[in-house]
């Protein structure tokens, strides 16, 4: 008899489609096996001769189907493959269980979410037993923040319910030292943080200390090492010489290298170095050696100065911090070097130091000098940062952006990320004195990728630059009204009456609202594109945490590809050789326009987006600029002059191939049949090395 329908699991019958089996089966080939579909097209045959045998009389659920599935798998001598298939099977009833505890549909999580939330974030005992599910994570995290709203005569139990749905609906999530330590004894919930680094080794030393302490939280750390007198300038305490920054900052990079931050995650820095310091040439090349710091991520503080005679290809004055004892280099060779350099290695990247300081909330309390390790969070000396991202995929109804819904969320978050102030517990005193002197939060975005699929529209396109532009604009301007209302309530920030926004505002609560992040594994957490950045790749393999691979494609290009007639997992299989749908035959092009990825698009339109993004954000953008690996030193040049024209506070590129450790792959997984882009657990796109997600 022949199997025409099937039960689901909440009961409805449907027609039998083997094409479903058959396709499940071939990606967990692919994933385990790395194999083809042929014998995906055997199992299968032999799947439905079992359900047609043994369901002759009556109708079949979907786990009959797959308990079959897994018998046919280790009949035939597939053991490997039959129990990546069952691992699969047992987290997606999971995560369906999950969405039933929460109450409704979403979160749709998908398994590797699941994973990172297992192995990251959730809490464990002292026997390294998981004590939380992920709708406890968010309780936890609802009720640490929430507390706050006491201490100004609110009702905390009111607003957790707020922050615990927009959360659990992965609508919003903060960065992750909230989600890790919210609740806890440790309680440290920022994620940037910068340093001083003193013209001694006291100075040097203690800094190196204090990093240890906000890596050990869970924080990243950014340094400007500018005040270290150059490579062989003279210590007169020693009548010895100086070694010069970039020595120093071996030390730095070796206690990161000992340290797992929160004792979940790796450590991560930015080093940062003055354009106009004598040993700007050996910073600039410094990372050219594989290995050497790897823990940094480095960029030149450029200048005004310095641009100017780029321009006019001069030479420009290069200071001795010590004695400011002058001599000078060529800007032309110095910013060709950086391009060179850059094109090698992806470091150093460039901040427009003069650009973030025209920008400066409270320019009466000092310079910024330095940003936190991806560059988006520009901070003064001990300052740190609190960091959140709004799911703009979520805010997306029937084609069209839901103003009102972002509004509501928007308002919401910038009212987390306040409290999370107060909540914090900080690891050193001068860092809780300057921030809650300055009360800075960084609210941002993640998911624009798949908002602009969903509203029909290309990355690489006029439109989407206007929607991008008004999407953050919007996004100020409502954090700014929120900010004020809480000025208005709770009082403003300390250092408010010597700032810009004293002529603008009667009160406000926050000297910065806004910051564009790179969203790292908490885009991931949301199942959704990465900061501003393109989709990475439509078909991949996934490296998971435990140490398994996953197949996995782009889900809204799977929705289209199955609403469209023309999906197949063969035609996914093709797509995984390069993560490209462009060249992919069966594809039809309207579709090709939409899913664009990173190395898809003219390196222009990276930094013309992340210029829109930047013109309604008070900190900065995080935003890597993919360039395949035939680009040219002249490419990188280009971006980094353009960048500093359309007013961009910084600028990174990544060339891909240029570094030995990525996250991203591709066509470095081999069969016989070809190769397949892979991708380690916690990559969701942007720049595809190990230091870029660290603080979100």
């Amino acid at each position: 008899m022949t199997i025409s329908k099937i039960r689901k699991r909440d009961g409805r019958v449907v027609d039998f489609d083997s094409r479903r089996i058959r396709d499940a089966i071939y990606k967990a080939f692919i994933a385990v096996e790395l194999e083809d579909g042929e014998k995906a097209e055997n199992v299968t045959k032999e799947v439905v001769r079992l359900l047609e045998e043994r369901f002759k009389e009556k109708i079949p659920s979907v786990e009959n189907a797959q308990d079959i599935v897994v018998e046919v798998l280790k009949a035939k001598g597939y053991g490997k493959v039959a129990e990546g298939y069952r691992a699969y099977r047992e987290k997606k009833l999971e995560i369906r269980k999950l969405r039933e505890k929460l109450g409704f549909e979403e979160p749709k999580l998908t398994v590797n979410a699941l994973e990172v939330l297992r192995q990251r974030y959730l809490l464990r005992d002292e026997t390294e037993r998981i004590i939380e599910s992920p709708a406890q994570l968010f309780e936890r995290v609802a009720k640490a923040v929430a507390r706050p709203d006491k201490k100004y005569g609110g009702k905390p139990e009111e607003i957790e319910k707020t922050f615990y749905s927009m959360m659990s609906r992965l609508e919003f999530n903060p960065n992750t030292p909230t989600l890790f330590n919210a609740g806890t004894e440790l309680g440290q919930l920022s994620a940037c943080f910068v340093l001083p680094v003193e013209d001694s080794l006291e100075g040097i030393f203690t800094s190196a200390k204090n990093m240890a302490l906000i890596e050990k939280s869970g924080g990243g750390v950014g340094f400007d090492f500018s005040r270290l007198r150059p490579r062989g300038d003279i210590v007169r305490s020693t009548k010895g010489v100086a070694s010069g920054p970039v020595s120093f900052m071996r030390i730095f990079d070796t206690a990161t290298e000992v340290i797992k931050a929160g004792g979940k995650r790796r450590g991560a820095m930015m080093a940062v170095l003055r354009v106009d310091h004598p040993d700007v040439i050996e910073f600039i090349t410094s990372k050219q050696q594989p290995g050497f710091l790897s823990n940094f991520n480095i960029s030149v503080a450029v200048t005004d100065d310095f641009m100017k005679a780029v321009k006019e290809n001069r030479e420009y004055r290069l200071v001795n911090p010590r004695n400011k004892e002058k001599t000078k280099l060529a800007a032309k060779d110095v910013w060709n070097l950086i391009a060179k350099s850059a094109w090698m290695s992806g470091d150093p990247g460039v901040i427009f130091i003069d650009e973030i300081n025209r920008h400066n909330p409270t320019p009466i309390v000092g310079k910024i000098e330095s940003t936190n390790p991806c560059g988006e969070q520009p901070l003064l000396p001990y300052e740190s940062c609190n960091l959140g991202s709004i799911n703009l995929s979520r805010m997306v109804e029937d084609g069209k952006i839901n103003w009102e819904k972002l509004k509501e969320t928007v308002r919401n978050a910038v009212h987390f990320l306040d409290n999370v102030i107060d909540a914090n517990r900080y690891p050193l005193k001068e860092i809780e004195e300057i921030t809650w002197a300055n009360r800075k939060i960084g609210l941002g975005v993640m998911g624009f990728a798949d908002m602009l699929i969903k509203l029909g529209v290309p990355y690489d396109s006029e439109e989407a630059l206007k929607i991008g532009e008004q999407t953050m604009r919007f996004i100020e301007e409502e954090g700014h009204k929120r900010s004020a209302e809480l000025g208005e309530e709770r009082g403003s920030f300390p250092n408010f009456d010597g700032s810009i926004w004293k002529d603008r505002y009667s009160a406000k609560r926050n000297a910065t609202v806004t910051t564009v992040a790179p969203t790292g594994t908490i885009s991931i957490i949301a199942g959704c594109s990465s900061g501003i950045e393109p989709i990475f790749a439509i078909s991949f393999i996934r490296n998971v945490l435990s140490g398994t691979r996953l197949f996995e494609t782009d889900p809204l290009f799977e929705l289209m590809a199955k609403e469209r007639g023309f999906y197949s997992a063969k035609l996914l299989e093709e797509i995984a050789m390069t993560g490209s749908v462009q060249k992919i035959e069966g594809v039809p092009e309207d579709v090709k326009r939409f899913f664009v990825t990173a190395l898809d698009i003219e390196p222009e339109w990276h930094v013309r987006m992340q210029a829109a993004f930047q013109k309604y954000t008070d900190n900065a953008v995080s935003k890597t600029v993919n360039l395949p690996t035939e680009a040219t030193v002249e490419d990188v040049r280009k971006i980094y002059e353009l960048a500093w024209k359309l007013k961009c506070k910084g600028v990174t590129v990544f060339r891909y191939g240029s570094k030995p450790e990525q996250v991203l792959y591709i066509g470095e997984i081999r069969t016989d049949k070809g190769k397949f882009v892979a991708l380690e657990p916690e990559y969701s796109g942007g720049c595809p090395t190990k230091n870029c997600p660290f603080p979100s």
